[in-house]
């Protein structure tokens, strides 16, 4: 690994270089003494403005996302903060629901660039890559500057760096196993460390969990004092019906019910975000009145979430989704199950090597025909044969495929797809997912960038 550099970034590329160089997200070290050094020298611009912040194992983004365009419904300025991005690192950092093109980008990094290496001297370890993107990101908020900020934890909470912020809102969205060697082997450990964000005084929105899991969280609103809105009592999905490009919601929120909302995006777990998310925009307003049928309602029509049960190409169908573990598997697979009629469907599943590929795979084994078994082009891919092992055990030596070539994999799952497509009421459709590296890559592949 190259030594950090703090000299000004002229290119896109030159900043996204020298972030790079620093500790990949992957390397952790449990502290967060150097993003307090960093945001100290930069002022403490987390302080500038209010915040939500949002933790749990799958569905951050896309309620993130939700928040963002609830905020930005009642005229406040927001920005987003999520973390990993699709396909491009600007994608992290959003201002007004848009990310910071390339010229904001390098400006961003040039305010801060000159501070990093008066943390690396003091600390003994250097700014990670995260712990600088969140910097970087909190004082681009402060200097825009925004009304509130939405906080995407990049893992865990109490000691990830975007817990510097003491937010208003903590939501809490399901909470499985995931990144077990760093959190947990269990959701209540995993639990225990994601309760972090819920601080003193602050409303914490907690999305349905298991009774285990929320009871270490109402231990931590309890302990700090926190208000606790839940899901299933406090606020609710009250209906859902799948529709043409998305589906159609009945939300009870905090403050009042809003009925026949068209939501453009597939699955339970999707109204189930959304609601939480409309919980957390009640919280974070305040007062006794509804948000208003209109905001909502147009809010969430407008609502997009790239690399989640994503279509971005038909004759044959090729659906993106970044499920990249069992809990988020079975979602995706109960989605496809409930919003589509495609038969077969095919898998292309590229993994990472941390996972837990066996699971995701025996999550989707009822739903797929077939999988083609690949890898996306870093090294914390699974390489293709190592993962085939694994998919034999769970599909058989008969539905699987090995593509190690991603593009080469979606061309010959289109190929099954349309071979095997029994007529037009229900045509084959491809599935390609198991990461969000992969399905940036593919959706790269695919133009499906907007």
């Amino acid at each position: 690994m190259t030594e950090p550099v703090a000299r000004p970034a002229e290119t896109f590329a030159e900043a996204e270089d020298a972030l790079l160089s620093r500790w990949p997200e992957t390397r952790l070290e449990p502290s967060l003494d150097r993003i307090q050094a960093f945001t100290e020298i930069l002022g403490d611009p987390q302080r500038a403005y209010r915040s939500i912040h949002l933790t749990g194992t799958n569905g951050k983004t896309s309620t993130s996302r939700m928040i963002d365009a609830l905020l930005r419904a009642l005229d406040l300025r927001t920005g987003r903060f999520t973390s990993p991005h699709v396909e491009k690192m600007s994608e992290r950092i959003s201002i007004d629901g848009e990310p910071l093109d390339d010229e904001t980008f390098v400006r961003a990094f040039n305010d801060i660039a000159p501070y990093t290496h008066l943390v690396d001297q003091a600390e003994e370890h250097p700014l990670s890559f995260f712990e600088t993107v969140v910097g970087m990101a909190y004082a681009a908020f402060a200097d825009a500057p925004v009304d509130v900020a939405v906080v995407e934890v990049g893992m865990g909470g109490s000691w990830d760096a975007t817990n510097v912020i003491d937010a208003d809102v903590a939501v809490v969205t399901p909470i499985a196993v995931d990144h077990a060697d760093y959190l947990g082997g269990t959701p209540v450990e995993i639990a225990r460390e994601k309760a972090g964000i819920i601080k003193p005084g602050a409303t914490a929105v907690l999305a349905q969990q298991s009774a285990d899991v929320a009871v270490v969280l109402l231990e931590r609103a309890a302990e700090v004092g926190a208000t606790v809105a839940r899901e299933g009592l406090e606020f609710a999905v009250v209906s859902r019906t799948a529709a043409v490009g998305g589906q159609v919601v009945t939300l009870q929120g905090l403050r009042g019910r809003y009925d026949d909302l068209f939501l453009p995006l597939y699955g339970a777990h999707q109204a189930q975000n959304a609601v939480t998310a409309l919980a957390a925009v009640e919280a974070f307003v305040g007062g006794e009145e509804p948000l208003g049928d209109d905001i909502v309602r147009g809010a969430f029509a407008e609502i997009t979430s790239p690399g989640r049960l994503e279509v971005v190409r038909r004759s044959p169908t090729i659906v993106l989704d970044a499920a990249h573990n069992p809990h988020g598997a079975a979602a995706t697979a109960a989605a496809l199950d409930d919003s589509f009629q495609f038969d077969p469907i095919v898998g292309v599943i590229g993994v990472m090597g941390d996972k837990d590929a066996e699971g995701l795979l025996a999550a989707f084994e009822p739903l797929l025909s077939h999988v083609v078994i690949t890898q996306n082009s870093t090294d914390r891919a699974m390489p293709a044969e190592r993962l085939a092992v694994v998919a034999r055990e769970v599909f058989g030596e008969d539905r699987v495929s090995v593509v190690p070539l991603l593009a080469d994999a979606i061309d010959a799952a289109a190929a099954v797809a349309e071979d095997e497509g029994h007529d037009a009421l229900s045509s084959g459709a491809v599935l390609v997912t198991g990461s969000v590296v992969t399905v940036g890559e593919a959706r790269v592949l695919l133009g499906g960038r907007k």
